[in-house]
């Protein structure tokens, strides 16, 4: 993967089970239980993937459900300082999940949500 391309998208919401059969049904995707997320998350799957390439967050109240892409970085705090300095808000700081992963959510300065993330070595 490389630094700067989208390569996740995730959909935030607290219908997972209708969010699951209108993307799967909409574009082919399939879905897993993410095994890090707590049975909060489910993992999108489209054919031919050699992994998934995205997810359902299942979210509590209906003002959290969102829709956002992921870009790849090499350096996920050093973009959140990046892009703090182009006028940018770091959302929620840098997380390292179990299994290595590391994310941001920032929103740009017209205000829309995106996030950054470091895919876990392997």
């Amino acid at each position: 993967m490389t630094h700067g391309t989208v390569g996740w998208v995730q959909v935030g919401t607290t219908n997972p089970e209708e969010a699951k059969h209108f993307y799967g049904e909409l574009f082919d995707w399939t879905f897993a239980t993410d095994p890090n997320g707590g049975g909060k998350y489910d993992m999108a799957l489209y054919a031919g993937a050699d992994g998934p390439h995205g997810g359902i967050a299942h979210t509590d109240d209906s003002s959290a459900n969102h829709a956002i892409f992921m870009v790849i970085v090499s350096d996920v705090a050093k973009a959140v300082a990046h892009a703090e300095q182009l006028g940018g808000k770091a959302l929620t700081p840098p997380i390292t999940t179990g299994n290595g992963l590391i994310f941001a959510h920032l929103r740009d300065p017209a205000g829309n949500e995106f996030g950054v993330f470091t895919p876990p070595t392997a």
